[in-house]
């Protein structure tokens, strides 16, 4: 089945992990192997090989740049122009992709049905031959370009907004306004405060393009202003229940409810502290505590009694987002295996057509919503 995964930080792992994505995850970890500058080394889950194996064909990819202030005790660059140059490093890598033909940019609707119109005819003549299975299934898919839509996390490298517009030419079409922490635009997560006028400018102005506002990150006052504000599309790219791990960073019930009013699909993450309570960074391991895909779909399955229907959940997985295998489901090793969510929604009494729906259906239609 196509898996659409609404959060990869690929750029990021390419640009500043140094990960050649081309090349099969194998290759990838070995050379890793004894580096220490980052702790998921060695245990990366994301390459393109492995999303063609998982059918993972469509995706929201991300720039990210953090600005900070002297102050801010978080990673990030020390001016908006330095952050700014970051993520343009990041979208040379994009374009350097497409043109070896690893990745198409979608921006509309056509690109989207002409990009989808590719991978379901494929994805049909590898389900008719019961005999192509495996590795042979992804050589055979191989050659096909894996869509992005490409998404803003946090937009502290737009220095003015005319850098908005600019960016919308580049083929931008999701900014969410803040990342961790405080940002010129919204508080993140970790901080506490409305948008200020800088972010309600920035909110018109994504309206005014037709940008998509991803709620992610944003703390419980941003959110509340943000959600109040914008008119515009809005989706929550790769966040999680609040209910079942208690923290700012998920979201509330509430804050579920006002975006199943507002139409929005959430992705939800495959992050370890954010699927079970309790996590300890660097000290809980996957298998100490039983993590598995069953408690994805725990969250997947709260998204959806809250809303009461399938039609607001899908995949953020946000895989590689600075965590590898060490922080993942003990039953994933790369990114493929999420190709057994089915499964494990069918055990939970899914229906064939939610299944489909949380997978890709979700997203790809609220992107023909969106861009009508």
């Amino acid at each position: 089945m196509l898996l659409f995964d609404a959060h990869l930080d690929l750029a990021m792992n390419a640009m500043e992990w140094n990960r050649d994505l081309t090349q099969p995850i194998a290759g990838i970890r070995e050379r890793e192997s004894g580096l220490t500058d980052k702790p998921d080394r060695g245990r990366g889950t994301v390459c393109f090989p492995e999303m063609r194996r998982g059918s993972a064909g469509i995706c929201v990819a991300t720039q990210i740049a953090r600005f900070v202030k002297p102050s801010n005790r978080l990673v990030g660059w020390h001016s908006p122009a330095q952050a700014w140059a970051q993520t343009q490093g990041q979208l040379a890598w994009y374009r350097a992709m497409e043109e070896s033909g690893h990745l198409v940019q979608i921006t509309d609707t056509a690109g989207l049905d002409r990009h989808l119109g590719l991978w379901q005819g494929n994805l049909d003549r590898t389900h008719a031959d019961d005999a192509m299975v495996g590795s042979e299934a992804a050589q055979n898919q191989g050659t096909i370009p894996i869509g992005y839509i490409l998404s803003l996390e946090g937009a502290d490298s737009l220095i003015t907004l005319h850098y908005l517009e600019r960016a919308y030419e580049q083929g931008l079409r999701a900014v969410g306004p803040a990342h961790y922490g405080p940002g010129i635009y919204a508080q993140g997560t970790g901080a506490t405060g409305g948008l200020g006028s800088r972010g309600r400018d920035l909110l018109a102005e994504m309206q005014r393009l037709g940008i998509i506002l991803d709620a992610t990150h944003l703390c419980d006052e941003s959110f509340v202003e943000a959600i109040d504000r914008f008119e515009g599309p809005i989706w929550a790219s790769h966040s999680n229940c609040r209910a079942l791990v208690p923290h700012h960073r998920q979201l509330s019930d509430e804050q579920i409810k006002s975006l199943v009013e507002r139409g929005a699909v959430i992705g939800v993450a495959l992050d370890a502290w954010m699927l079970i309570p309790g996590w300890v960074r660097g000290e809980t391991t996957p298998e100490s505590v039983t993590l598995s895909l069953e408690c994805v779909v725990d969250h997947i399955d709260h998204v959806c009694q809250v809303a009461g229907n399938a039609r607001h959940c899908g995949i953020g997985s946000d895989l590689d987002g600075g965590f590898g295998r060490e922080q993942s489901p003990a039953d994933l090793d790369t990114i493929a295996d999420l190709a057994r969510l089915p499964e494990v929604m069918k055990s939970r009494g899914y229906g064939a057509q939610d299944v489909q729906q949380v997978m890709h259906g979700n997203f790809i239609r609220f992107l023909r919503e969106a861009w009508m």
